[in-house]
């Protein structure tokens, strides 16, 4: 039995790395600032959940103690989380080290290091305090949620359009497939090497406009798809594909299944 300690255990992947490393039987520590007051239905099973702060190192040698593994499913969207984001890793880093982790495998976006869109630039700095860390590491790079396209889709059709970037296709994974990935490299007998990238994509591709005929079968909108073109960074990223990663196709769970599993949520 492994101790997994999971940062950003209450978020969308951290949630399900949490749920399946329990029903492996391992045990798990989930590190959040805010962690769900016990008896609520965010506590999963029989987590122990650590109040900590990566910003100020606060709670976290209670968090990690004893901990064989580190999976680190933190974000950091918007002002002082975004902005603090590699230095927060790197705290958590060491705290890691201080408690005799093993290995830490970060959560990451695949070609994160090659779009200048602020997120994804913290992103791959936190991935450079990874690789300069002690310990050993791996950065796990995952295609975008199916939730991230539903969200895109859903705030365009209250204004009744539904919106489809020129030249725009998606290789989305659902969370519960991306924390399996998660845990199996967590798990790996140690590789001897000290820093590793990996990468995982959705089981299909497809252009935006079929992924928004989909969602709006699923959800019902009667928004009208209008193709507009995305600016700046992230459409920069789109446009070139780096959001794709066709020869790693894995996970069960295609767009059409994961708004199938969420219907009621649309």
């Amino acid at each position: 039995m492994t101790r997994i300690c999971v940062a950003g255990g209450t978020g969308q992947a951290g949630r399900e790395v949490v749920r399946q490393a329990l029903a492996a039987g391992h045990t798990v520590a989930v590190v959040s600032r805010n962690p769900p007051p016990a008896g609520t239905p965010g506590r999963i099973g029989s987590a122990e959940y650590f109040r900590a702060d990566v910003t100020t190192g606060e709670g976290l040698a209670a968090a990690l103690a004893g901990a064989d593994v580190l999976i680190d499913c933190l974000e950091g969207r918007s002002g002082k989380a975004l902005k603090n984001f590699a230095d927060g890793g790197a705290r958590l880093l060491a705290a890691a080290q201080d408690a005799g982790v093993a290995k830490a495998v970060l959560l990451s976006i695949i070609n994160c290091d090659k779009s200048s869109f602020g997120y994804y630039k913290s992103k791959a700095a936190k991935e450079q305090v990874y690789a300069r860390c002690g310990l050993e590491t791996i950065a796990f790079r995952a295609t975008q949620f199916h939730s991230l396209l539903a969200a895109i889709f859903a705030a365009g059709s209250k204004v009744r359009i539904v919106p489809v970037f020129t030249n725009a296709s998606f290789q989305p994974i659902a969370p519960s497939d991306v924390a399996a990935g998660l845990l199996g490299v967590a798990l790996e007998p140690p590789a001897g090497i000290r820093h590793q990238a990996r990468t995982v994509g959705g089981p299909e591709i497809a252009g935006m406009k079929e992924l928004a005929l989909e969602w709006k079968r699923a959800s019902g909108s009667r928004g009208r798809l209008v193709r507009l073109p995305l600016p700046g960074a992230m459409g920069k990223y789109l446009c070139e594909g780096l959001n794709l990663i066709p020869e790693e196709r894995h996970g069960t769970v295609t767009f059409a299944g994961w708004l199938a599993m969420h219907a009621d949520s649309l």
